[in-house]
């Protein structure tokens, strides 16, 4: 009798293989036993809300879940603008020499708010796009603070019952469509579509992404939620795709080499600190060939270093270590002008060959997963692009609008992808929102801007909405399997996130949710009650919610969603589905009782 390595098994080895099987035995049915006593976690999320299944939904013949009506309370009027994630209340626990605090902090369980987030005093249904970018109601966004800070700078102005926005920054004193125009000279790419996505890091009130969207350049604008406090929020409430976030200890949600351009106009950021880690994260998120953008200090210290409050000594040192640092990470400056720097990521990696590994920063070693983004903390090294993937530089891939249904190189890094299931993942989605349109006839016109795909695969939602005035943010969960490079080479935007926490936005900044089987997936980690406040959380008001899920949880979405005042219908599905059922919600507009009803 030889073990599983072939090795004979001795007299001695035999006598113990009985009595080890037969603890074995015992160990499996003690396991069964406790298994049906304690249950898994998935019968203990359903034993709260109502009858447990065995299986998925799909594969039962039991009845709908049923939970038990739970009007739920408001939440005080403090609480209009609440970020569970990134709470100045919590910031105390966090503070270092890198801005941890203004990370990704959430409350535990037993802190949650069980209660929904009033609008302020006096709000009204946003202007609608195009309008939007240049104006919104002061009521909606009501911060008198960043008004007395940055009016001076053109960023905003109170006129009246709105917020006006010049497009003004203070790189930009002649108006952000002048700064681009000189951008776009000094990058020719910017024209003719081979750039489509981009970062804005510090992105004050979003100003340079909104000017990008009507040259075909998608822009993710970010910024923490800092003393300047709303910057998100004014950039989603003029209808900018933005998100909070800040280059700190943890990686940024977005997967490697995945956009075409980063900019950072007087944004502040220490880029030569902490071992040039926040540098090296841009390089790892910009596409091979992509572009670096840089503004403000150090850039033109010549004629600036006065305004700068520092010496031009200092402002030659910094302009050096820079400039030093990125030729170390295989960046070159591929322009400088006026008070604008741009360099290039190298296209191939011939560069990374000739780094020296014990040179700081120094290559990454093959153990540190590129895509990983979620919770992932920053290193000081350097993500080579994986050189068998030959068209992700920015030169090699398709340009846009051609790029959008070309299926990507990187789908063969998803498990079961193909340009077969890339295409009939398009065709599907362009029959199902044909169908939506008709659920919501708002759907496709300037009532809805802000939309989100809640857990997308390939983006196909999103790409069949292309040519409506929305933009989409698609979310692909951090536990499910990474799509997120394939929508990003198509040139969509999109985001990790876990939904068992609250997302990265503030209240009412979305007009649309969209999420397919989302409760199916995550039923076992995520508590559905938690999900479905989330939603209401940044879900605007009068904003819809289109839930497509398994009939076996249908029924408790909807008894929630009366709880949380959202009206809610069931549907079919386009094709008549047996297992599936679209409910359409709409949360209603309501005001604090604190403050007295409208």
């Amino acid at each position: 009798m030889n073990n599983k390595d072939g090795i004979p098994v001795t007299q001695q080895e035999k006598s113990t293989i009985v009595p080890m099987t037969i603890i074995l035995v015992v160990l499996c049915g003690f396991s069964f036993y406790t298994g049906i006593i304690f249950c898994s976690e998935k019968d203990r999320f359903l034993s709260i809300y109502g009858q447990i299944s065995i299986g998925s939904p799909e594969e039962s013949s039991i009845s709908p879940l049923q939970i038990k009506y739970i009007s739920f309370p408001e939440c005080s009027i403090d609480f209009q603008d609440y970020t569970p994630c990134t709470d100045p209340r919590r910031w105390k626990k966090y503070i270092s020499r890198q801005p941890t605090l203004l990370e990704r902090h959430c409350p535990p369980k037993s802190e949650r708010k069980e209660c929904l987030v009033p609008p302020p005093d006096g709000y009204k249904p946003p202007i609608r796009w195009p309008k939007s970018r240049d104006e919104c109601w002061y009521s909606n966004v009501p911060n008198e603070w960043i008004n007395k800070q940055k009016s001076n700078q053109h960023w905003l102005r109170k006129e009246g019952e709105k917020f006006i926005f010049p497009g003004g920054g203070t790189m930009f004193p002649n108006g952000v469509g002048k700064y681009v125009d000189l951008m776009q000279d000094m990058i020719p790419e910017m024209k003719d579509g081979t750039i489509r996505t981009a970062i804005d890091t510090g992105c004050g009130v979003a100003s340079w992404g909104g000017n990008l969207l009507d040259r075909g350049i998608l822009t993710v604008s970010l910024a923490p939620r800092d003393n300047h406090r709303a910057q998100i929020q004014f950039a989603l409430e003029r209808g900018i795709p933005a998100v909070l976030g800040v280059i700190s200890t943890q990686r940024l949600p977005f997967p490697s080499n995945s956009f075409d351009m980063a900019h950072c106009s007087r944004c502040l950021i220490p880029w030569t600190e902490f071992g040039g880690a926040y540098l090296l994260e841009i390089h790892r998120i910009v596409r091979p060939g992509g572009f670096w953008v840089l503004s403000g200090p150090p850039i033109n210290y010549k004629r600036r270093w006065r305004g700068w409050n520092t010496t031009i000594e200092a402002q030659i040192s910094d302009y050096e270590k820079l400039k030093e640092l990125l030729t170390s990470m295989c960046f070159k400056m591929f322009k400088e002008k006026g008070d604008i720097a741009v360099w290039q990521k190298s296209e191939d990696n011939n560069c990374y060959n000739k780094v020296v590994r014990d040179a700081d920063p120094h290559t990454c070693d093959d153990g540190l997963e590129p895509d990983s983004a979620w919770y992932t903390p920053s290193r000081a090294c350097i993500v080579v692009p994986d050189p068998k993937f030959k068209k992700l530089g920015l030169s090699s891939i398709a340009k846009w609008p051609e790029r959008l249904h070309v299926p990507p190189e990187r789908i063969s890094m998803v498990h079961r992808g193909s340009a077969k299931v890339f295409r009939k993942d398009n065709s599907k989605w362009k029959k199902q929102t044909l169908y939506y349109k008709k659920l919501i006839p708002d759907l496709g016109t300037d009532k809805i801007r802000n939309v989100m795909d809640m857990n997308t695969a390939y983006g196909g939602f999103a790409a069949a909405l292309i040519n409506d005035p929305v933009w989409v943010m698609n979310v692909v969960s951090s536990y499910a399997t990474n799509t997120l490079p394939v929508i990003f080479d198509r040139g969509l935007i999109g985001t990790f996130h876990d939904w068992c926490e609250a997302f990265s936005t503030y209240p009412r900044t979305y007009d649309l949710l969209h999420l397919d089987g989302l409760f199916t997936a995550e039923s076992q980690r995520c508590e559905m009650k938690y999900v479905l406040l989330e939603m209401d959380r940044i879900l605007r008001p009068n904003g819809y919610a289109i839930i497509r899920e398994s009939i076996y949880f249908t029924d408790a979405i909807t008894t929630i969603g009366k709880g949380m005042r959202w009206e809610c219908h069931k549907e079919d599905t386009e094709n008549g589905s047996n297992t599936q059922k679209i409910l359409v919600c709409q949360k209603k507009l309501w005001f604090s009782s604190n403050l007295g009803s409208r």
